[in-house]
């Protein structure tokens, strides 16, 4: 089973939706685990727009990358472009993607749900793509 960290800057949106997907999409294929390049909080507006499609995140707490260690990761994921701000060692794993999406913290409910989708796409991809 391949380990893939999902990594963003807060781990309080992005990540975090990443990590629901991850968890309800590859069960079985992947084990997974979101961070951030600090700690904050899990967001309550994405919590909310998980759990309209019927994935509770409610039980996902943030966690910096520096609670972890990058050989212990098959796949690193960067969810907001902060891949040029992480420490080599994650940037070297088997696979290393940095998908740039747009930050929800902030927005309107609809951009929440737009990067949501975006984020279940690209994580359906990924468990397809992984052997």
């Amino acid at each position: 089973m391949k380990k893939v960290m999902f990594v963003c800057k807060k781990n309080s949106c992005r990540s975090q939706m990443a990590e629901g997907f991850a968890r309800r999409l590859g069960q079985g294929k992947i084990s997974v685990t979101s961070s951030g390049l600090e700690a904050s909080h899990v967001n309550q507006v994405a919590v909310r727009v998980m759990d309209e499609i019927g994935i509770d995140i409610t039980s996902q707490t943030s966690k910096p990358l520096s609670d972890f260690k990058p050989q212990d990761y098959d796949i690193v994921i960067s969810l907001c472009g902060c891949g040029v701000n992480l420490p080599e060692h994650w940037v070297m794993r088997e696979v290393f993607e940095d998908w740039q999406l747009d930050d929800p913290d902030g927005q309107a409910i609809e951009v929440f749900r737009r990067v949501r989708d975006e984020v279940k796409e690209r994580v359906a991809k990924l468990v397809e793509s992984v052997n």
